[in-house]
């Protein structure tokens, strides 16, 4: 029962792989089951260079990222338009009663003559005392936030086929080992068989062969499953809506030993990640909006233009008209909106002041979190090396201690699920150690 609860935790171990980030060294020598490229499915060869950009190419959340960064400039140019003139043309036709005067609603009552005219007018902000320019900056890092927002988005895009592609590969290795542990089972239930019918074992050690063989068929099956599920799961992440059979490329990834320390990768994510940009250029943004929402209280002057014909018009007005002036706007009282909305944004940008800081603490504990487990999935390298190598020869032992009568069946079989399950442990080891350096990568801000 022992065994069997090994191996089952073998089986369930190997769909449990997440979690990468690359470095530089020397390669892993690959083991057997690493070595196998052929996709059971036969299907279409795939690189992890050409997954990454298949599915940067079909996401849509992609073009929703660059969407939104090209809107946000479009807010720039919008905020900038308030330096330039602004001019405008009229039309105005008018008919009235002779003498028409307006009498209510006004303090003054001008008399309106009857018309038709046309004209140009011309409007030039001087100065508000730095609100627009204000509002401008704003804008302009808002507008960075949405370019690090696309950035973070392809990077997350890229960690997840990375993840999926590695998947791929994991339960590619994984269901080659079940097809070897079947063949071998096979042989040897063969084996004890034709000794059985010999009269030379006994129809004990043939059950235990047979035994063993329908565990490792129901290996097979889970590893089947688990290899239809990553193809599954990749064809999703790429873009596609039906399953696709891919013939996964075993990549030449170089492998290193773990930083010693991780406090140089924590400052080196704060300063790379793209979410942490893109959160502090959205704090310049609404610091500067909190400046242009307390220059609401300066004046503002702005140096206006007119000038048209009216070609029909009452005796009492010219053929043409013009002029100039220029108008200072001086806010006194306005029944505290301005408080009220200088307030909202200060409190605003508090609020993205503590969400930064927020940000930075959750990036450090993560990448510490990715240092640890490379620096685990490293050391896991060699014990399972070591485990399979020792497992090897514990069934080397044990098969010969069998066919020379001095041991059973069941030490036999005990060693031939060691063995097993050392070939699962060796191949989830390496692609976890490829997965935890991806996800490292990406937590520092690497991600390819």
């Amino acid at each position: 029962m022992r065994s069997g609860s090994m191996l089952g935790g073998a089986v369930l171990a190997m769909v449990a792989t997440a979690v990468a980030g690359q470095q530089q060294g020397s390669p892993i020598p690959p083991t057997p089951a690493m070595s196998a490229q052929t996709n059971p499915a036969g299907g279409r060869r795939l690189t992890l260079e050409e997954a990454e950009t298949i599915a940067l190419r079909r996401n849509p959340e992609i073009t929703v990222g660059k969407l939104e960064a090209l809107e946000a400039r479009e807010f720039v140019r919008e905020t900038r338009s308030a330096f330039y003139p602004q001019a405008n043309l009229s039309v105005t036709g008018v008919t009235s009663n002779p003498g028409s005067r307006i009498a209510a609603g006004f303090l003054t009552n001008p008399i309106v003559y009857p018309r038709a005219a046309a004209g140009a007018s011309l409007s030039q902000l001087i100065t508000d005392f730095g609100r627009t320019q204000n509002l401008l900056s704003s804008s302009e890092f808002s507008a960075k936030a949405a370019d690090q927002n696309a950035v973070a988005t392809k990077q997350q895009i890229v960690l997840a086929v990375d993840e999926a592609f590695y998947n791929t590969l994991e339960t590619m290795a994984l269901l080659h080992v079940a097809e070897e542990t079947v063949k071998e089972r096979q042989l040897r239930v063969d084996q004890v068989e034709a000794l059985t019918n010999s009269k030379l074992k006994s129809e004990l050690d043939l059950s235990f062969v047979k035994v063993d063989l329908a565990r490792a068929k129901l290996l097979l099956l889970d590893a089947r499953n688990n290899y239809d599920a990553s193809q599954s799961t990749l064809s999703a992440v790429l873009g596609y809506p039906d399953r696709q059979d891919f013939a996964t490329v075993e990549p030449a990834e170089p492998v290193a030993p773990p930083a010693p320390d991780a406090l140089p990768l924590i400052q080196q994510a704060l300063q790379l990640r793209p979410e942490v940009q893109s959160l502090a250029d959205e704090l310049s943004a609404a610091t500067k909006f909190s400046k242009a929402e307390h220059d609401l209280w300066w004046p503002t002057v702005n140096a206006m233009g007119v000038v048209g014909l009216a070609p029909a018009r009452a005796n009492q007005i010219d053929s043409w008209y013009g002029a100039v002036g220029v108008n200072i706007n001086i806010p006194v009282f306005n029944g505290f909106m301005f408080n009220a909305r200088a307030k909202t944004a200060d409190l605003e940008t508090e609020v993205k002041r503590k969400r930064l800081e927020d940000l930075q603490d959750n990036v450090a504990r993560d990448v510490r979190n990715s240092w640890l487990d490379t620096g685990k999935a490293y050391e896991r390298l060699s014990v399972t090396k070591q485990l399979r190598e020792q497992a090897d020869l514990a069934l080397e032992l044990a098969e010969a201690r069998y066919k020379l009568g001095l041991g059973t069946i069941v030490e036999y079989s005990q060693a031939e699920l060691e063995k097993t399950d050392a070939e699962l442990q060796d191949t989830d080891a390496h692609y976890r150690y490829f997965l935890s350096q991806i996800v490292l990568a990406y937590q520092i801000g690497l991600s390819r």
